[in-house]
């Protein structure tokens, strides 16, 4: 397990509908999210990048390869890698009391932290949260024109939440020719090419808003617990809703 001591064009378009009046009456599949912080220089990372691989059949978990960028000075630069995911592993840590970062790192639901490569953990924190009831529960339509995401929570949410929009890749093949991994054919899962704060919600009124997307990548919508962050204007969350967009 590596650590790094914490320092300091997006193709949708979205349409807010406002809040809706009506009851939803339907809710997509309740998924489980979980996100693998990793890093194609990180020599620790081949055996949780392989059980990403396998979470990622499941189709009741929304499982995520997010690529950071910090061990890029080791001999191999990451072409999967963006800053953005380096900051937002670097919110969970701030949000969580942590002063270091390290991968690889999963988080499930947004708020349980472990070693990647901890089959038996990462087994056991999906399974509480494939069990937990679900406070906001989410109803997709598609039309000719788009998505119809609808969010309704019960009971009302005490604090509001961040809608986001997930672009992924669902396998990326990558030779790794120098650095740690040197030699390695890797294969990674579900690789994140972009992620979109798209709306915040109060959680208290339904909402609604229509999204359009451009390109093959596929897509998932996530909804969060949005909390003020100190330094960060705002930290993620326990995940409150998550379904894909197929």
């Amino acid at each position: 397990m590596k650590q790094a001591v914490i320092g300091a064009g997006l193709g949708i378009w979205l349409a807010l509908a406002g809040q809706a009046t009506a009851q939803i009456s339907g809710t997509a599949a309740r998924q489980v999210v979980v996100e693998l912080f990793t890093s194609q220089g990180c020599s620790s990372c081949p055996p949780a990048d392989a059980l990403l691989h396998e979470i990622a059949q499941d189709t009741n978990i929304l499982a995520l390869s997010l690529h950071v960028d910090y061990w890029d000075y080791l001999g191999w630069v990451d072409e999967l890698a963006l800053p953005a995911f380096t900051a937002r592993q670097k919110a969970y840590a701030y949000a969580a009391g942590a002063r270091a970062v390290y991968t690889p790192q999963m988080i499930v639901g947004g708020v349980q932290a472990m070693n990647g490569a901890d089959r038996g953990e990462v087994f056991a924190r999906i399974a509480e949260h494939a069990i937990a009831p679900a406070q906001v529960h989410l109803r997709i339509t598609r039309d000719a024109k788009g998505w119809l995401i609808e969010a309704e929570a019960e009971p009302p949410l005490s604090e509001g939440a961040v809608v986001q929009i997930v672009r992924y890749r669902p396998e990326i093949e990558v030779v790794i020719s120098r650095g740690e991994n040197a030699g390695r054919h890797a294969a990674y899962a579900n690789v994140v090419t972009e992620w979109a704060s798209v709306a915040e919600w109060d959680g208290r009124a339904p909402m609604r808003f229509e999204a359009v997307l451009a390109g093959s990548d596929r897509a998932a919508v996530i909804v969060q617990s949005l909390r003020q962050g100190g330094k960060y204007a705002t930290l993620p969350g326990p995940v409150l809703a998550a379904a894909r967009l197929e």
